[in-house]
C-alpha cells in the first residue's frame, strides 16, 4: 500500500496557521471596519437623507480564479413586494446596523442571478468550506465584508460558537462582528451544491498544496456532493493518492455514492493493491460494474488479484514490479526505472531472470544508483538467494520472511517467476487492519 506522507508536527501546522494571520483580515484597520453579513441581513437600507427604502436581503458577491478576496457587486433589497437589486456602486455607508445609499432613486425590477454570482446569506453562509490552510471542513456561522482594494470585499469566515449564540440571541446583539475565530477567505476552498455552478477558484491552488492524508482527512469531513466535487478538483493521480489514504469503510461509502463511471477511473488510478483492497469492499454486483467500466488491460490485473484469497501473500502484493534479465546494463534498467517514476512508492528492488524468466536475483535500488552505468545487471547478483514467498502464503509467513532477512520488502514467485512484490508497510496494513488513521489535528489551543 502507499506510504503515508509523514505527519506534520504541531509547530508545522502552527506555522501554516501563522500565515493565514498574517493576511489582509488579520490587519487591525481591517478587523476594525469589517461589518458582519449576519447583523445586516433585514436591517434598513436608507437613502441619504436617512429615510428608508427597504430591507437587506442578501449580499452578492462575484467570484473569479484570480481574485482572493471577492467583490460585492450589490444588495438584494425587498422593497414593498420586490426584491430589487442595487448595484454595490450606491453604497455610501456600509454599516453594522444599516446601509446607507448615495441616491433614492432605484431600479425596482426583480433581481435575476447573473453568472459568477453568488448569494452570500442563501448560498455561502451555513453551509460547508475546506479552509486549506488549517486542513478542516468548516461550516459559516458568519461572514465578513470589509472596505479593501477600493471595494466592499468578501474578507473572512467566522466559525466560532460565540457567533452562532449571537445569532440566537437579541437583534440589537447580532450587528456586532465577534471574531474570536475567523479565517481568512484567501484560505478558502467553497464546496457543495449550492454553489457548484460558479467556479468560485478555477486554479485550485490550496488544495495542491495539501499532502493526500490531509486530503482523506476532508474527504471523510465533506458531504456526499461535496466530496465528488472535491475529486474534480483534483488531478487524478492526487485524488487516487488522497483515496488510498482514507479509512476503508468512508472509501467504500464515498464509492457507492459517486457515479460509476467516476468510481471506476478513480479505483483503475490507485496503486494496484489499494485499488484491489477498495474492490474486495463492494458486494459483486458492484464491483462488476467498476471492473466493466475500467480498460481491459486495467481490469484483467485487479480481477487475477481477486482472486488470491485475502490475507495472502497474493492479495497484498503490487504487480508494479520491474524485472530485468542478467545480460541487461544497469543504464538501461535505469531507463525502465524512469518510466514507472510514477510507482515509486512501490519499487525498492529489481528483478534478476534468467533466460527463462526465472528468479536469481533481487538487487537494491541503492545498489543499482552505485553501479557503473555499462555494468551488467547480472554482475550485482549477491551469492545469497531472494527472499521469496509463493501467492498462496500467508501475511504471518511474509512478516517472518521480512524479521528474518531484515529486508525492506519480499517478492512473490509463482513457478519460480516473479508476479509481485509486499512492501514492509503492506505487511503492517495486513496485520494491523482495525488501527484506525491518524487524523491531523482540527484546532490548536
Amino acid at each position: 500500500m502507499a506510504r503515508r506522507a509523514p505527519l506534520q508536527t504541531p509547530q508545522a501546522l502552527r506555522t501554516r496557521l501563522d500565515e493565514r494571520h498574517r493576511r489582509l483580515t488579520t490587519t487591525r484597520a481591517v478587523r476594525e471596519a469589517i461589518v458582519s453579513l449576519v447583523g445586516l441581513l433585514n436591517r434598513p437600507v436608507c437613502h441619504q437623507g436617512g429615510e428608508e427604502i427597504g430591507t437587506l436581503l442578501d449580499v452578492v458577491a462575484r467570484f473569479s480564479g484570480d481574485q482572493a478576496y471577492p467583490p460585492i457587486t450589490g444588495l438584494i433589497v425587498r422593497v414593498g413586494r420586490r426584491r430589487v437589486f442595487l448595484d454595490a456602486s450606491l453604497v455610501q455607508h456600509l454599516g453594522h446596523a444599516e446601509i446607507t445609499l448615495r441616491s433614492a432613486r432605484v431600479d425596482l425590477r426583480d433581481y435575476e442571478r447573473r453568472e459568477g454570482e453568488l448569494l452570500l446569506a442563501r448560498d455561502v453562509l451555513d453551509h460547508q468550506l475546506v479552509d486549506v490552510d488549517g486542513v478542516q471542513v468548516i461550516r459559516a456561522a458568519d461572514l465578513y465584508l470589509a472596505p479593501t482594494q477600493g471595494r466592499i470585499r468578501l474578507v473572512g469566515v467566522d466559525v466560532s460558537a460565540q457567533t452562532l449564540l449571537r445569532r440566537l440571541g437579541p437583534a440589537r446583539l447580532r450587528t456586532r462582528p465577534t471574531p474570536e475565530r475567523v479565517i481568512d477567505w484567501a484560505a478558502i476552498q467553497p464546496f457543495g451544491t449550492p454553489m457548484a455552478a460558479v467556479r468560485l477558484r478555477t486554479s485550485h491552488e490550496g488544495l495542491h498544496r495539501l499532502r493526500p492524508g490531509e486530503l482523506a482527512d476532508l474527504l471523510e469531513d465533506l458531504d456526499r456532493e461535496q466530496q465528488q466535487e472535491l475529486l474534480e478538483a483534483l488531478e487524478p493521480g492526487e485524488a487516487a493518492d488522497a483515496l488510498e489514504e482514507m479509512d476503508p469503510e468512508e472509501l467504500e461509502s464515498l464509492l457507492r455514492g459517486a457515479e460509476p463511471e467516476k468510481a471506476a477511473r478513480l479505483v483503475a488510478t490507485m496503486e494496484t493493491d489499494e485499488a484491489v483492497d477498495a474492490l474486495r469492499d463492494l458486494l459483486d454486483d458492484e464491483r462488476d460494474e467498476l471492473l466493466g467500466r475500467m480498460p481491459p488491460e486495467r481490469a484483467d490485473e485487479l480481477e487475477s488479484l481477486l482472486g488470491y484469497g485475502e490475507g495472502t501473500a497474493g492479495g497484498i502484493m503490487t504487480t508494479a514490479i520491474v524485472v530485468g534479465s542478467s545480460g541487461e546494463t544497469v543504464e538501461e534498467i535505469r531507463a525502465r526505472l524512469a518510466v514507472m517514476r510514477e510507482h515509486r512508492g512501490e519499487i525498492d528492488g529489481v528483478a534478476v531472470v534468467d533466460d527463462n524468466g526465472c528468479l536469481i536475483g533481487d538487487v537494491s535500488l541503492f545498489d543499482l544508483l552505485l553501479a557503473e552505468p555499462s555494468g551488467l545487471l547480472g554482475d550485482l547478483v549477491a551469492d545469497a538467494r531472494p527472499v521469496t514467498v509463493a501467492p498462496t502464503g500467508d501475511v504471518a509467513e511474509v512478516a517472518a520472511q521480512l524479521m528474518e532477512s531484515r529486508r525492506s520488502s519480499v517478492l512473490v514467485v509463482e513457478d519460480e517467476r516473479p508476479v509481485g512484490r509486499i512492501l514492509a508497510d503492506d505487511v503492517v496494513d495486513a496485520l494491523m487492519p482495525d488501527r484506525g488513521r491518524l487524523h491531523f489535528p482540527r484546532f490548536l489551543q
